[in-house]
């Protein structure tokens, strides 16, 4: 019994030690294996860190407006006797749009202009036998009033057939009729809207701390969606004298040369405000950057005591951003190389290797969806 006992614990030893040292001998080999591997070497894209001028801008959203734009309303209640204009037609200041059925008011007009001249003659022949003493200075006041009570009239009359009279009040384009020839129209009732598009008016808000930067006549630049390959130039013409004090915005407004008429009110629009240029400024590509919550971060590449690529991690300080470029205030120097691409496998102290790749270009033509 104590023999067989020895040789089951002597066999339960042997598979134990043959474990561990099997297991030993795997650690040592991985171990000799790390020791003896060559160091990885991470492909990168690299640029070269230039000076260059920038252009900052201010952007800001906003709708387009029309110089002029109003919608033509009845201020009587008529029936429509005569449309002179057709949808989309190019109208001049006074051209008559609609008028409105004022047979009623011409012919009350001309019955009072028909008594006009018999009262002017009262009242004259009543001043002239009032200075000899013939009448009452009653009798006369009545004539003068019955007189002027008339040219009141007449007065009245002819503003009430102008006011059924409807007219373009500046040069510009209608709209879409909204009217038909014989329709009963009530106070208030829409006829077409009337706008002058040779120029636009954008305006915009932008923060009270931009104020200093901006002044009337300043250049900018707008887009609008509609013409996605066309930039729209023009220029600051008023800026609002008070900052709102609940949002801390204030409000531009900039007009914009419509010759082509392509631009539409009411078409939403980016603009540009563009600031004088920066001389001497360091501007990298985005992809180069590393934007995290901690600070933005590029990996500068310098060559080490055996001649090397490496990469460092650096901490920098970015400014304002454009398309696909970005202005770094603080971090980099002129001359030095930073990774534009594959920092996501780097650690600080990299080896890296220079690789040419093309997948971060702009292409020529936006893919479409």
């Amino acid at each position: 019994m104590k023999k067989w006992f020895f040789i089951m614990a002597l066999v339960v030893l042997l598979l134990f030690g043959s474990v561990i040292g099997f297991n030993l001998f795997k650690q040592h080999k991985i171990a000799e294996y790390l020791a003896n591997r060559p160091e990885p070497e991470f492909p990168v894209t690299v640029t070269d860190v230039k000076a260059g001028d920038w252009n900052p801008v201010i952007e800001a959203i906003g709708f387009i407006e029309p110089n002029q734009g109003v919608t033509l309303t009845s201020e009587v209640s008529g029936t429509i006797k005569n449309i002179g204009f057709e949808s989309g037609q190019k109208v001049e200041k006074g051209d008559l749009l609609v008028g409105i059925d004022s047979d009623v008011e011409k012919a009350n007009l001309e019955s009072t202009q028909a008594r006009l001249p018999a009262a002017k003659a009262k009242f004259e022949r009543y001043k002239d036998l009032f200075a000899k003493g013939s009448v009452s200075q009653e009798a006369l006041d009545d004539a003068q009033a019955s007189y002027l009570s008339l040219m009141a009239q007449v007065k009245s009359l002819k503003e009430s057939i102008a006011r059924r009279n409807i007219t373009a009040p500046f040069g510009g384009e209608v709209g879409l009729r909204n009217v038909f020839l014989g329709q009963f129209v009530q106070p208030g009732t829409d006829i077409v809207r009337l706008e002058d598009t040779s120029v636009m008016r954008f305006r915009f808000t932008v923060p009270q701390t931009d104020l200093p930067k901006l002044r009337l006549g300043q250049s900018l630049v707008i887009d609008v969606d509609a013409y996605p390959d066309i930039k729209f130039d023009g220029n600051i013409t008023a800026i609002e004298p008070a900052v709102n004090y609940q949002s801390g915005l204030v409000q531009v407004q900039a007009s914009i040369p419509n010759n082509d008429g392509k631009l539409r009110s009411g078409m939403f629009a980016r603009a540009k405000v563009i600031l004088p240029p920066v001389r001497n400024q360091i501007i990298l590509p985005q992809t180069a950057i590393t934007f995290s919550l901690y600070g933005d971060t590029v990996y500068v590449v310098r060559k080490d005591e055996d001649g090397a690529l490496r990469a460092f991690q650096t901490v920098v300080n970015t400014g304002e951003r454009q398309g696909d470029t970005v202005h770094v205030l603080k971090g980099v120097e002129p001359g030095e190389t930073v990774v534009t691409s594959g920092q996501i496998r780097l650690s600080n102290h990299a080896k890296v290797k220079e690789v040419v790749n093309n997948a971060l270009a702009t292409p020529a033509v936006t893919p479409k969806l």
